[in-house]
């Protein structure tokens, strides 16, 4: 789930710098399936060997906290992983066409170090209310250009998310420093800004973690379910 806010943040940078940087003679979108668009969806069509690795260790990671999300036991060890996600041409077009906004740069990648304390995730589903307040995280993220090449940026995030019944109901991303050249830097501070204070992206927040607690998890259920 974490990493999940983490990737829905990159991909909400992203769409920014698509804003801040727009050269001329962007491309036309690619067709993509469905879920291709989705924050945490493959892309269309065979894996690199390369994106199927990603997969592997993101996989990994993802039945960790799904164990310890659909457990009632707070022992055991906490959730700590590397995790890196890669976005295609296309999936980005399609990812930030949803803010109206033209993707006219290559791919993409970025990268966490998470770090989940395992009794507050049981606890975030298992209790009537409860508040998940996550550690500083630092996220990473390169934009390839033939043109320019790299542009490479960074942020760091410390996320809150309110559980209901084992539902997640709000959510703020807490945006903190920003590492990037300046017109980046600039978009990013103003949104981030605007973010902290009316916390306009809780909704969509709330919508991906609820996302990964139940599909996302249902999909390695087999391999976490057996361990409990």
């Amino acid at each position: 789930m974490r990493f999940a806010f983490s990737v829905f943040s990159a991909a909400v940078a992203f769409s920014i710098v698509a804003f801040a940087i727009p050269p001329a003679g962007a491309d036309e979108p690619a067709t993509a399936r469905d879920d291709s668009g989705k924050v945490l969806g493959d892309p269309a069509g065979p894996l690199t060997p390369a994106e199927n690795a990603e997969k592997e260790a993101r996989q990994a990671c993802k039945v960790d906290l799904c164990r310890a999300f659909h457990s009632k036991d707070t022992s055991g060890k906490d959730v700590a992983c590397h995790v890196i996600k890669s976005w295609r041409k296309e999936q980005l077009v399609k990812l930030v066409g949803k803010l109206k906004v033209k993707w006219p740069y290559d791919g993409a990648h970025c990268s966490t170090d998470l770090s989940v304390k395992r009794s507050d995730l049981v606890k975030a589903m298992s209790e009537p209310k409860a508040e998940l307040v996550l550690d500083k995280h630092t996220v990473a993220c390169s934009i390839a250009s033939e043109k320019k090449g790299a542009t490479d940026f960074s942020f760091e995030l410390t996320p809150t998310v309110t559980f209901e019944n084992g539902k997640a109901t709000k959510a703020q991303a807490h945006w903190g420093k920003i590492e990037a050249p300046t017109l980046i830097k600039s978009a990013l501070w103003t949104a981030t800004a605007a973010d902290n204070t009316v916390n306009i992206l809780s909704g969509s927040i709330v919508e991906e973690v609820n996302e990964f607690v139940s599909k996302r998890c249902d999909e390695v259920k087999d391999k976490w379910a057996a361990k409990q």
